[in-house]
């Protein structure tokens, strides 16, 4: 980086009083192995070890990068490593207040850096996705031309906040969100730390747990609470952080929710029950129970998409899209937005109306398979393509409905043992009125005999 007089006179403090910084900041891993998760953006030879000069250099030295992932994974962390470890050039931006004007002194000091001392750029952009289009054109030439290599990162989709042009000329590094284990170790590392407590305190097993479901795998966010937290304690003269002080650090109660006991499959049942009942406020208190226990979104994407066909069907078949909309959206975002994208699909589902017609529907049939009644396929309705299928008799007599006005023919389609059996009965609940219509006229239509 180049810092200014007042940058110096900061880092010449934070040096002598290495305590005057935020243990995040502190915590800052110094070398790409001390980094916490993303082991799949680390392997040797990856762009991120050739950018701080574990690679070849010249034509085949390293590309452009954007990363890409929620807040606290470790875009910004990954950018000061780089700058601390690599011998180039290192120029910080965010994009929330440079613009152009300074885009283009920094690419004028790269060329100059290197015409006139062979030193190579690396400007790290932060924020990339606030740049207008014409703020981030100003940055292809130099990276088309390597005059600088650029580190840029986002929590937006790149595919829709970052110009193509640049997407092309970079490469895209994907983040993922840190794991339970991965948020517990840097805490661990934390305390004892010559860079951060010192052993000063004991975290117990209950309040680390409690710090990881406010963590959210937010790596930022851990250090910051456990901080608070830390000082808190010691105001106190107490040897550990309580479960009840961390709660009053960070104003947030411990949920009582054990994500691999009773209180999981509890409160899970408990939000499915109460959609199923239309009880839009009892599924909404659930859900923000199982939300600030740190349940897994996907989880409960998983619980609502199976929901909007168990219990709502055909009554609305908008319920599943809406589910399944919900559980990509959830899997591209992460919480803590994932859970606006969850309650607006709790709500959909729990104030639609109501068919378990499609659940028992599957159930009487596979009742059926499961006793045997199967029987075989009606030849006329069996592979009539390969040679010799017509001597056995094969899709002879196949009646092709759309040859018919009305698009349907009086035929067998059900084996002789199941040909006048009825699995599915719509209710009259919603849009699945029109099915119930529709199931009456294509079964008379059909010739089926009613059972």
């Amino acid at each position: 980086m180049e810092p200014d007089l007042f940058t110096a006179a900061a880092e010449e403090r934070q040096e002598k009083d290495p305590t005057s910084s935020p243990l995040a900041v502190r915590m800052r891993p110094r070398t790409l192995d001390e980094v916490v998760g993303q082991q799949h953006l680390l392997k040797p030879g990856s762009p991120l070890r050739r950018l701080v000069g574990e690679g070849a250099g010249g034509p085949a030295g390293p590309s452009s990068v954007i990363l890409w992932g929620p807040p606290g994974t470790g875009k910004t962390t990954l950018a000061y490593v780089v700058s601390k470890a690599t011998n180039k050039r290192f120029v910080e931006l965010s994009a929330i207040t440079a613009g152009v004007k300074e885009v283009r002194a920094v690419i004028d000091g790269a060329r100059r850096a290197t015409g006139g001392y062979g030193q190579e750029t690396v400007l790290f952009l932060d924020e990339i996705h606030r740049f207008s289009k014409a703020q981030q054109d100003s940055l292809l030439p130099a990276v088309e031309n390597r005059w600088v290599t650029l580190i840029a990162a986002t929590t937006e989709n790149p595919y829709f906040s970052v110009i193509s042009p640049l997407l092309s000329r970079s490469l895209l590094l994907t983040l993922e969100p840190l794991t339970d284990d991965d948020v517990r170790g840097l805490l661990r590392r934390a305390l004892s730390d010559e860079r951060g407590l010192k052993d000063a305190v004991a975290l117990p097993e209950d309040t680390e747990d409690h710090l990881l479901r406010i963590a959210g795998g937010d790596a930022r966010r851990a250090l910051t609470a456990l901080e608070a937290a830390a000082g808190a304690a010691l105001d106190h003269d107490e040897s550990e952080i309580s479960l009840q002080t961390l709660e009053q650090t960070v104003d947030r109660a411990a949920v009582k929710y054990d994500r691999d006991g009773d209180q999981h499959y509890d409160v899970a049942s408990a939000l499915i029950k109460s959609i199923r009942g239309s009880d839009v406020d009892a599924a909404l208190h659930y859900l923000a129970r199982m939300i600030e226990a740190g349940e897994d979104p996907r989880f409960i994407a998983r619980r609502l998409m199976i929901s909007a066909s168990e219990d709502i069907g055909l009554a609305d078949p908008n319920a599943l899209p809406i589910a399944v909309a919900a559980a990509q959206a959830v899997a591209m975002i992460g919480f803590p937005e994932a859970a606006l994208t969850l309650s607006h699909a709790t709500i959909a589902l729990a104030l639609a109306p109501k068919s378990n017609a499609a659940t028992t529907a599957i159930g009487a049939a596979l009742d059926d398979v499961r006793k045997g009644l199967a029987g075989a396929v009606p030849p006329h309705l069996r592979d009539g393509h390969y040679k010799g299928a017509a001597k056995l008799g094969h899709a002879q007599g196949y009646v092709y409905p759309h040859d018919l006005a009305e698009g349907i023919a009086e035929q067998q389609y059900a084996p002789d043992a199941l040909k006048d059996r009825e699995y599915y009965t719509p209710t009259r609940h919603g849009a699945e009125a029109r099915y119930a219509d529709a199931v009456e006229w294509t079964r008379k239509h059909l010739g089926r005999k009613r059972s």
